[in-house]
C-alpha cells in the first residue's frame, strides 16, 4: 500500500477494506473518469472497487461507446435480416416444390384421357355389330346424369373423341372448322392438321344422326312419333345441341357444301329451321361463323336451317334510331371472317334477329381487354352488359370467344362474372373446368 499512496502525489490515499465492496476515497475530487492520471479523479462519489477497477482496467470514451452500440445495432439488424432471408428463402422454395409437383402431375395427367374420355364409349354402338337400336341399355343409360350445361367446347375436333367427349361433359355446343377441297368438307385448324379422315360427316354428322336415332327409336313400346324429336340429353330432351359451323374458304362455295351435308339431319327433322314466320326449335341447331355469308343466309325468305354468327359488337341498340354505316367497297365481300362475310352497306337495328341469327359473338380480348390487374374496370362492366342487353334486344345468344385461359384464377373469375351478367354460352377449351361449375379462385390455380 505505501508504494500506491506516495507522500508527493497529489492523489489522495485510498483506504480498501477488505472486508468491505467499496474504495474509501479521502479527497472528494477523486473522478474515475478523468482523462489525466487514471486514478486521478474530481468529483465523482464513492463507487464499488469493481466498477472501479473496470474503468481502470477498460478506459474508453463517449465516442467509443457509442461506436459499440452502433455496431451491436448492426450485428442485431443483420441478424434479423438473414433470418427474414432465409425464411423467404424457405417459403419460396417450397412454392417452388409445390407447382413443380403441380406441373408435374399435369404432364403426367395429359397422357391419360380425363373421365369424360373414358365414357364416351357409352355413346358409341355394340362392338359385336348389332345395331344401335338393338343395344338394351340405350337411351336412358347414356345421358341420364349428364346435366346440360351453358358451354361452347371451342376447336372440338381436338378432343380426343370428337363430339362424344362434349356431350358427355354436357356441353351444349360444338365447333367444326370446315375446309372445302374437291366438294368434301374436312374438318381441322389449318390446312396442315387435315387428313381424310376427319371430315363434317364423319366427325359429327353421321354420329350425331345415330344418336338421334337412338334417342327416338321406334319399337314396340315406344312408337317413335315423338314431336318434337328428342335431344341428346335424357335430363332434358327440349335442349338443342348447338353445332357451330366455321367456314374457313370461300364463303358462296362452302355455303352450298354445307348445305348439301346436311342433308341426313334436314330430312329426319332433327335442324332447327325458320318456316317464313316462326323458329322452330329442333334437336340440332346449325351456326355459321367465319366466312359464313350473310347475304346467303337470308336469300331463302320461306325456309333457313343455317343461322348466322352475328357481330357482337356491331348490333345497333334497338332505342337507337340511327345506322351504322358500313363501307359498301368493302361489303359485301364474303371472306372477311366472323360477322363480317356478306353483310350489306348498312346495319340497322332490324339487320339480325332470330329468323336469320341464333349467335352473337366478337373476341373478348378485341372488345372487353383483359382485365388487369385481375379485375374488370367500371368501363368494361358497363360494355359488356351494354353487349348483353343489346343481343337479348335481337333475341341473340351472347357468346364471347377469345377469352383469356391463364392463370386459371382470372379465368375462373371471368367465367363467373360473364355467367351473373347473363352471358349465354362460354367458349371454353377446359371441359371439365367448366362443366364442374367449381370457378371459386385459389391460391395455386394458375397452372392446370
Amino acid at each position: 500500500m505505501d508504494s500506491f499512496c506516495t507522500p508527493q502525489s497529489s492523489v489522495s490515499r485510498l483506504h480498501f477494506d477488505p472486508y468491505k465492496d467499496s474504495l474509501d476515497i479521502e479527497d472528494p475530487k477523486f473522478d474515475v473518469h478523468a482523462e489525466s492520471d487514471p486514478v486521478e479523479r474530481v468529483g465523482y462519489p464513492a463507487r464499488s472497487w469493481r466498477q472501479v477497477w473496470t474503468a481502470l482496467a477498460w478506459p474508453s470514451t463517449s465516442a467509443e461507446l457509442s461506436e459499440q452500440t452502433s455496431k451491436r445495432k448492426r450485428s442485431c439488424r443483420s441478424r434479423y435480416l438473414h433470418a427474414l432471408r432465409r425464411v423467404v428463402i424457405v417459403i419460396f422454395t417450397m412454392l417452388g416444390i409445390i407447382q413443380f409437383i403441380s406441373i408435374a402431375c399435369g404432364i403426367v395427367l395429359s397422357f391419360f384421357p380425363d373421365e369424360y374420355d373414358r365414357t364416351v364409349h357409352n355413346w358409341l354402338p355394340s362392338v359385336d355389330g348389332a345395331s344401335p337400336t338393338d343395344n338394351m341399355g340405350w337411351p336412358t343409360d347414356i345421358s341420364r346424369d349428364i346435366i346440360p350445361v351453358g358451354c361452347h367446347s371451342h376447336n372440338d375436333y381436338w378432343r380426343r373423341v370428337p363430339l362424344y367427349s362434349a356431350l358427355q361433359a354436357g356441353c351444349i355446343g360444338v365447333e367444326a372448322d370446315v375446309w372445302l377441297f374437291d366438294d368434301e368438307l374436312y374438318v381441322g385448324h389449318t390446312t396442315s392438321s387435315l387428313t381424310e379422315r376427319l371430315t363434317l360427316k364423319s366427325t359429327y354428322i353421321d354420329p350425331l344422326v345415330t344418336i338421334l336415332e337412338r334417342q327416338n327409336p321406334t319399337t314396340k313400346f315406344h312408337r317413335g312419333d315423338d314431336s318434337p324429336a328428342h335431344g341428346v340429353f335424357d335430363t332434358d330432351p327440349a335442349q338443342t345441341l348447338i353445332l357451330l359451323i366455321d367456314f374457313k374458304t370461300a364463303g358462296p362455295a362452302t355455303w352450298h357444301a354445307v348445305t348439301k351435308h346436311l342433308a341426313p339431319l334436314r330430312d329426319r327433322g332433327y335442324l332447327t329451321h325458320f318456316n317464313g314466320e316462326e323458329v322452330i326449335q329442333r334437336p340440332i341447331t346449325v351456326v355459321g361463323t367465319g366466312n359464313t355469308p350473310f347475304n346467303l343466309v337470308t336469300a331463302n325468305t320461306t325456309y333457313r336451317d343455317i343461322f348466322f354468327d352475328a357481330p357482337l359488337d356491331k348490333l345497333v341498340d334497338l332505342d337507337q334510331p340511327h345506322n351504322l354505316e358500313l363501307d359498301s367497297a368493302v361489303f359485301p365481300r364474303t371472306d372477311l371472317g366472323q360477322g363480317q362475310s356478306g353483310m350489306p352497306a348498312a346495319v340497322t337495328a332490324s339487320t339480325f334477329n332470330t329468323s336469320n341469327s341464333f349467335y352473337a359473338s366478337v373476341s373478348f380480348t378485341k372488345t372487353i381487354g383483359r382485365p388487369w390487374p385481375f379485375h374488370f374496370t367500371q368501363r368494361q362492366m358497363d360494355r359488356i352488359r351494354s353487349q348483353v342487353r343489346v343481343a337479348h334486344q335481337h333475341g341473340l345468344k351472347v357468346r364471347y370467344w377469345a377469352l383469356p385461359s391463364w392463370p386459371l384464377s382470372l379465368r375462373n373469375h371471368i367465367w363467373r362474372v360473364l355467367a351473373q351478367e347473363g352471358v349465354d354460352i362460354l367458349n371454353v377449351d377446359d371441359l371439365v373446368g367448366a362443366t364442374k361449375g367449381d370457378w371459386n379462385t385459389r391460391v395455386f390455380d394458375w397452372w392446370p
